[in-house]
């Protein structure tokens, strides 16, 4: 008996050299990942900024005690921390999803020491895949950005602008047209998103709903010069834009499509500890979220993920509240570091229970694509 317990540190050992032991990864995947059952041929990431529990807990109430994210059935929660802060800001959170790492709090598409990362837009580009990104910001903001760009600032916008130039990406639909026309260096880069095969239009020239749509075509559309209107004033295309977009990524390419759609000013509404905004916001988003899901439903291929990149402003229902009447509380106008949950509905949507990092998201979309 003695002489088994002797031999079991050397089996051990024999066995972590063994050629069948994995090579050690920077994925943040567990051995025990679920089996993908049927790989999407889409995924719709969906990404509520400055989203927490109170945000969606708030939105529901005030919504007749529903929400489309009642009909997802897969729930997890992610660990939202940046590479250099327990509190992440936006660009480092949404790298965390594009590219599956930790960076530094303001990085855009980079590691923590400045190199740029591949993300899963340009990695699904490659592959022949259609890509889009809506954002209820400007689309050279923090969230969408990490996408698409890669640069040391999230306040680095020109540049951020100027590295769409760099992709193919189908479709997007955002503020911040002035980072595009009216720039420092000069650059026209309406000229050039068109000498490249894009329809671009704006509020300015028309509505989104009655655009003319040209499949033979990349699609970009600006919503405003600078930043958008809140939804109380006005803005209404987050809804529409998600539709516009899966009916034109799905013509694009017969090989699938990854789409990514920001509801930006949920985050807003919490810097400035405003209940009613958040709460807006979020019903706005949450309808954008049925307009996916009538989607995935129809088609069958598409996974849709739900989630945000950190919870804004501390938010808290107090007690004297009623569903109609939301007593708010806040403990701060800034970012807080709670754990963020995950929605997933559809193919792949198996992966996404448990509780895991921020960068799992990619991680978790790269398995579910096959890639």
């Amino acid at each position: 008996m003695q002489r088994k317990y002797l031999l079991l540190p050397l089996l051990l050992l024999l066995a972590a050299c063994s050629p069948n032991t994995p090579p050690l990864t920077n994925s943040t995947l567990s051995n025990d990942e679920p089996v993908v059952r049927k790989h999407p041929k889409n995924i719709i990431l969906m990404i509520g900024d400055g989203m927490g529990l109170t945000q969606i807990t708030a939105g529901l109430y005030k919504n007749g005690n529903k929400l489309n994210l009642e009909k997802f059935p897969i729930v997890g929660l992610q660990k939202s921390y940046s590479g250099d802060n327990l509190v992440t800001d936006s660009a480092a959170g949404a790298t965390a999803f594009s590219a599956g790492v930790k960076t530094y709090n303001g990085a855009i598409g980079v590691r923590m020491d400045s190199t740029a990362v591949k993300t899963i837009l340009e990695e699904a580009e490659e592959r022949g895949m259609a890509t889009g990104m809506i954002a209820t910001s400007t689309i050279v903001h923090a969230t969408p950005a990490a996408f698409i760009a890669h640069v040391k600032s999230r306040n680095d916008y020109e540049d951020i602008a100027a590295d769409f130039l760099k992709t193919n990406i189908d479709f997007f639909v955002g503020g911040g047209k002035s980072y595009f026309d009216k720039r420092k260096d000069g650059r026209d880069l309406i000229g050039e998103l068109r000498s490249k095969n894009y329809f671009v239009s704006s509020t300015d020239e028309e509505d989104l709903t009655k655009v003319a749509v040209d499949f033979n075509r990349n699609f970009a559309f600006f919503t405003a010069d600078a930043d958008p209107a809140p939804v109380s004033k006005g803005r209404d295309y987050l809804t529409p834009a998600t539709k516009l977009a899966t009916l034109f990524l799905e013509k694009k390419s017969d090989k699938g499509f990854f789409l990514m759609v920001e509801g930006s000013q949920i985050d807003w509404g919490g810097h400035g500890n405003n209940s009613d905004y958040i709460i807006s916001e979020m019903i706005d988003f949450d309808k954008a979220i049925g307009a996916a899901l009538d989607f995935a439903k129809e088609d069958g291929e598409t996974l849709i993920v739900i989630t945000a990149d950190h919870e804004t402003g501390g938010y808290a229902i107090n007690t004297g509240s009623t569903m109609d009447n939301i007593i708010p509380g806040f403990t701060t106008k800034s970012h807080t570091a709670v754990l963020i949950p995950v929605f997933a509905y559809g193919p792949g949507s198996e992966l996404f229970g448990g509780i895991y990092e921020n960068t799992a998201i990619y991680d978790k979309m790269r398995l579910a694509f096959g890639f």
